[in-house]
């Protein structure tokens, strides 16, 4: 019978553009890190530190598959994001040292079921059920930061069915990479095959079955989904 009760889990891992699949630890998420979508979801960019919240690794969807309409909502919302992989780690990370521990980067969404985290919000409930679901990740393959540099600025867009939805640069997060290492990692310990979605842009809006959404970053591998 081995070693569990039961079969244990396979590995979830992130094709790379260049090297050996990545394995994927836990997933991070930034909130409201671009200023004018602060403002669409009813925030105050300028006061505000950055704040977080995680998905399961098995949340990932690979680039090209179909992901699920999922049950419980009526408003099922697109959010591109720049992920940073991590092959290294540790914990009150200096913003200098930062770079040293990234893997590299993707494309990734952060979708949201958005009427089921309007309404925890407004009881003052955790957030996990609009952000933590099954496929609520779906990811491109990583691009090795020895291919790209540092990724500071580069065009960021999304669009479904061929229509612009997003469109902004890296340049306009509030907070850069290396400071949302240096807040996160005050709080916990960043370890080797962690993700970090990095905040969406404004323009996040719905889709439907049959939408099909194409998110992109200069310099990275193009995500591609359709939802089923």
């Amino acid at each position: 019978m081995g070693d569990y009760a039961f079969a244990a889990p396979p590995v979830v891992a992130l094709a790379s553009t260049s090297t050996k699949p990545f394995p994927v630890r836990r997933i991070f998420c930034v909130g409201q890190n671009y200023s004018e979508h602060a403002r669409e979801m009813g925030s105050n960019p300028d006061v505000d530190p950055p704040f977080f919240f995680t998905k399961p690794a098995d949340a990932i969807v690979a680039n090209g598959a179909s992901v699920p309409y999922p049950p419980g909502t009526s408003d099922f919302q697109h959010e591109v994001e720049l992920v940073v992989a991590f092959s290294g780690g540790g914990s009150n990370i200096a913003a200098e040292k930062v770079e040293d521990l990234i893997f590299g980067y993707a494309v990734g969404l952060d979708m949201t079921r958005r009427d089921i985290q309007a309404a925890a919000k407004k009881k003052g409930r955790p957030w996990d059920m609009s952000k933590a679901f099954d496929s609520s990740a779906p990811c491109a393959a990583i691009t090795p930061k020895a291919e790209t540099g540092a990724l500071v600025k580069g065009a960021i867009a999304c669009k479904v069915n061929g229509k612009l939805r997003q469109s902004a640069d890296l340049s306009d997060m509030t907070w850069k990479v290396p400071q949302i290492v240096q807040f996160l990692s005050a709080l916990v310990e960043i370890r080797p095959g962690d993700l970090i979605f990095t905040g969406t842009p404004a323009g996040v809006g719905p889709v439907m079955p049959g939408d099909m959404i194409e998110a992109t970053i200069e310099g990275l591998e193009p995500l591609t989904i359709t939802i089923g």
